[in-house]
């Protein structure tokens, strides 16, 4: 925790070489997002990717404060591992199985396959709030100037505590 605190990288020992896959780290605590933090596509080692996501995840998910020592009881980590994201129609986008990058512009958001399920979501539910994270109007899925793509997850999580 004190590198962590410091902003130290953590060493990965026997780093897997696996290349050119992105991956998400959520924090959980009792329950409730705590921090996330992602990276879509990588020309780093995956445990790289992870290590440093897991780190911003802690510290730099503008939506909370900084993780602190005395929050890591109750905590729990989950790690979305992507393939590669594949340009998509809106009527492709299966809630559950895709997660979903949304861009127009400088403006781009992105949910991850489970956040559908999770928040028990249709297709158009899905892609509405994916624009709103955006920044963009709900609808903006529907004009052809947005970008949409999908991307699978393989998600590993720790036990809950």
């Amino acid at each position: 925790m004190a590198a962590l605190a410091r902003g130290e990288a953590l060493p990965v020992p026997g780093a897997d070489p696996v290349r050119g896959r992105g991956a998400f780290v959520s924090l959980h605590r009792h329950g409730e997002l705590r921090g996330c933090i992602g990276h879509l596509v990588s020309d780093r080692p995956l445990a790289e990717v992870v290590r440093d996501m897991a780190v911003a995840a802690a510290r730099d998910d503008p939506r909370f404060p900084p993780l602190r020592a005395d929050e890591l009881e109750g905590l729990n980590v989950e790690v979305s591992v992507l393939t590669p994201p594949v340009s998509a129609r809106a009527e492709d986008v299966e809630p559950g199985r895709h997660g979903l990058i949304v861009r127009r512009g400088a403006s781009q958001g992105v949910l991850l396959p489970q956040v559908a399920v999770e928040q028990g979501w249709d297709r158009e539910t899905f892609l509405a709030m994916t624009c709103r994270k955006a920044g963009l109007p709900p609808e903006a899925w529907r004009d052809a100037r947005t970008d949409l793509r999908v991307f699978e997850a393989q998600v590993i999580r720790d036990d809950p505590a």
